[in-house]
């Protein structure tokens, strides 16, 4: 049998492609998706934790004090051969080629040149004050004269110049395109009031000895590995996640690769009736039989599994060459290849590829061979196995819908997950029961329009309610797929797209942290191209309920709101309200709904209490009541919009120039940048699942080609009959087009419904935890229309192939077959 075994797979290998194919597009999609999780995240981890190189342990402050006066303790711990805290400040400066002041990061050059992790591109690094290495991308050029304002730890303002000494490259670095980055030595950055909550140390200390040295703050101990995996999971926190996202979808090109396997083994066995029937009778057993089929599956399974591998590692690595051509927002760097990767990929193919061949393997050997040497009619629906698809079918919906759902409700994708394919699984197995009726009443206005051939086809689709579900179960899987992206596609766009509203109300915010705005600075900022509108918010200082001073904001609520993007994250007052953060709403002892007062000199006004969001940090009131407790309340901050059309970086750089030419000490946070650029990441993010997806629907119409050339060769003798009675070649064709035409329409609306079901309770999972204001429902009834039209074209084109076959077999040769 062993020869019999590979006599079989040399002679069917031309059969066997489309199960191959559909093992390899699904184990590269596994493969792909680990590969480029783990590629992510190592390059995070070397951007991200570039300043823990070298470092052997981080001391960490827990509660943000600094730690920059227990570095001498810690140095003289045995074991610890340098120590460099990690200081933190920020100036303005005006760079080359700009005439506003800029807003630059500082951080410091370690002494130790152990802890020294920048990598310069050019020049040297600052060996004393007034000297200043910047980042490469700055526009700077080493020997270029900088001027700066900052402040010292007291807050009183420093002026002077900065010779640029160096650049340093951070290109690699995640964050470092947001602002400018400077490095100067650490007494400059002491001198400037830096603060620094982190500790390098370099060496072998006892920890608990290191530890000990800190007597008077709340410290946290971490390798340098540690906290370079702590800083990346911090900022990329969802990668993880997407990674669920995208294995989700590789979950689901695996389960329908094994229903396309299952599909086209059933369709090679029903040719190979007569061939393993007189393998019966010549001596083989049923189990023999059984053997060298599961064998030719696991043969197939295994060569398409390891071309499946090197797919995915290849298409891992074009699309990291890709990202990195074309400066991806994704970060991606080189290719990392985990062993489990390569191991996952190779079990999913080979363990779905026999599991699949495991029914039409037993099918093919519970007919006795002298039965199996003519047609036989196919088992009832009502017969006992049909009995136990219905009980299966109805114990795998229930309670997969009702965990499909639970996943939604509480939003974690990992619980939705399996009730979706338990629940899709189930619905698959009544799906004989269901689109049977479905067609026949489809099938009534088709005998109207269509003739003899569509009466036919018809009477054909329901003749046999076993062969129409294979055939249908086929198109439902495809359509269900794609519905399922589009809209779960459409409400995370609108989901995120609220969210990004939320966490990015305004797109540029201008402020001086030292004073106050001149009052014609909006005026003027209004006129830059770009800007679509904007407005003061003014500031002043009152004596809160506990008689301390408080920094005060006004709003003029009518000007503010075409400002604001979203008001879930920024509530305004209303005449009479002052909306207070919520650790000084603790402070003051109220909550909503509470009167406070506040006062200014001799005068006093009395507020109810609005409690505000996380992203509230002073006391918010109208403008005119702040006004009327501070007279001289001048311009705190000016938001502005863009227009839907402005080019945000030219539009951010120009409102940079305008704003630090006007007053030196402004800071402009380029809001809008960031917002574009997660923007970005999230179109990139879909155009890639919807991208795999196509993989899926890809495999789902391959099933469709095998379920329709499986039921031309069952019904291979009845064509040849109709033929014989005078049914010409075209009216053949005819008769199958119409058949493949009203089974791919009510598949592909039976998908539909389906799909945009899972799309929005998958959508409520996937975000239901990432958004605090739920999923946005959104469906896109034109494309939804579109993939019902396509879909129908699909099956009527998938019929062309074997319909010709059918039309071409002479009739006598039909039906002695």
């Amino acid at each position: 049998m062993n020869r019999v075994l590979l006599a079989q797979v040399r002679a069917n290998a031309g059969r066997l492609v489309a199960s191959m194919t559909a093992v390899v597009i699904a184990v590269a999609f596994v493969v792909a998706t680990l590969v480029l999780n783990q590629t992510a995240k190592s390059t995070v981890l070397e951007a991200v934790g570039a300043q823990y190189t070298g470092t052997d342990l981080v001391l960490s402050s827990t509660d943000f004090e600094p730690l920059g006066d227990e570095a001498d303790a810690v140095a003289a711990v045995p074991g610890v051969t340098a120590v460099a805290p990690a200081w933190d400040t920020s100036l303005q400066a005006v760079l080359p080629g700009t005439t506003g002041a800029r807003y630059v990061s500082i951080g410091a050059v370690a002494d130790a040149p152990e802890l020294r992790w920048q990598q310069l591109a050019g020049g040297g690094f600052p060996t004393g004050p007034g000297e200043i290495v910047l980042s490469a991308d700055s526009g700077a050029a080493v020997g270029d004269v900088l001027t700066f304002t900052t402040y010292d730890a007291a807050g009183t303002e420093i002026t002077g110049d900065l010779t640029v000494t160096g650049l340093v490259d951070t290109s690699a670095s995640i964050t470092g395109g947001l602002y400018t980055q400077g490095f100067v030595t650490p007494a400059q950055a002491q001198d400037w009031g830096a603060r620094a909550t982190e500790l390098l140390v370099a060496g072998d200390p006892d920890p608990v000895a290191l530890q000990a040295a800190v007597t008077t703050r709340a410290v946290t101990l971490q390798t340098g590995e540690e906290a370079a995996e702590t800083a990346a999971a911090a900022l990329t926190g969802s990668s993880d996640a997407l990674a669920v996202v995208l294995l989700v979808f590789a979950t689901v090109a695996v389960l329908v690769a094994g229903l396309v396997i299952a599909n086209t083994f059933a369709v090679l066995l029903a040719q190979r009736t007569r061939e393993l029937a007189l393998l019966r009778c010549v001596g083989a057993t049923s189990w023999q039989i059984r053997r060298s089929v599961l064998g030719e599956a696991a043969l197939t399974g295994l060569a398409a599994s390891v071309l499946g591998v090197l797919a995915g590692v290849g298409l891992a690595a074009g699309v990291s060459a890709l990202a990195s051509a074309l400066d991806s927002p994704i970060p991606l760097s080189g290719v990392s290849v985990p062993w489990v990767a390569v191991v996952a990929g190779l079990v999913v193919g080979l363990v779905t590829t026999v599991v699949a061949a495991l029914a039409p393997a037993r099918a093919a050997t519970r007919v006795a061979p002298l039965a199996a040497l003519r047609p036989t009619d196919a088992a009832p629906l009502r017969s006992r196995n049909g009995v136990l698809r219905l009980a299966l079918g109805l114990l795998m919906l229930v309670p997969g819908v009702a965990l499909l759902l639970y996943g939604a409700a509480i939003g974690q994708v990992l619980v939705a997950l399996p009730g979706g394919v338990l629940s899709f699984l189930g619905a698959l197995l009544l799906a004989q029961r269901a689109v049977p009726p479905v067609v026949a009443l489809a099938g009534r206005l088709l005998g109207r329009v269509g003739g003899v051939p569509g009466r036919l086809a018809a009477g054909n689709a329901t003749r046999n309610p076993r062969r129409t579900a294979a055939t249908a179960t086929a198109l439902i899987i495809g359509v269900t797929l794609t519905t399922a992206m589009v809209v779960g596609a459409s409400s995370t766009r609108a989901t995120a797209s609220a969210g990004l509203d939320a966490a990015y109300p305004t797109d540029v915010v201008v402020q001086d942290y030292g004073g106050e705005l001149p009052g014609s600075l909006l005026g003027q900022l209004e006129g830059v191209s770009g800007v679509a509108a904007g407005v003061a918010v003014t500031s002043g200082d009152l004596t809160g309920p506990d008689g301390e001073v408080w920094p005060a904001e006004g709003f003029d609520v009518p000007a503010t709101l075409p400002v604001l993007r979203s008001t879930t994250d920024q509530p305004l007052p209303a005449t009479g309200e002052a909306v207070l953060p919520p650790y000084l709403a603790e402070q003051f002892g109220v909550t909503t709904g509470d009167p406070v007062t506040f006062t200014a000199e001799d005068r006093s006004l009395t507020f109810t209490t609005v409690l505000g969001s996380d992203d509230v940090y002073s006391p918010r009131l109208t403008a005119a009541e702040l006004t009327a407790l501070v007279p001289d309340a001048g311009t705190g901050q000016v938001w502005l919009r863009l227009a839907a059309d402005a080019d945000t970086a030219t539009a951010v750089e120009d409102v940079t120039d305008l704003a630090g030419t006007a007053d030196a000490a402004a800071v402009v946070t380029g809001i809008a940048s960031e917002r574009a650029a997660i923007d970005d990441v999230l179109d990139t993010l879909l155009l890639v699942v919807t991208g795999l997806l196509g993989v899926a629907v890809l495999i789902a119409l391959i099933g469709v080609g095998n379920t329709l050339a499986l039921s031309v060769v069952e019904r291979r003798q009845e064509s040849g009959l109709l033929r014989a009675l005078g049914l010409t070649r075209g009216q053949l064709r005819g008769l199958l087009a119409w058949e493949a035409v009203l089974v791919a329409g009510v598949a592909a609306v039976l998908g539909v419904l389906l799909g945009g079901g899972y799309g929005l309770v998958g959508a409520a999972s996937v975000l239901g935890s990432l958004s605090a204001d739920g999923t946005v429902v959104s469906i896109p009834w034109l494309q939804i229309g579109a993939i019902v039209v396509v879909a129908t074209l699909a099956g009527l084109l998938a019929s062309v192939l074997p319909a010709r076959r059918a039309a071409r077999t002479a009739p006598v040769a039909a039906i002695a077959s």
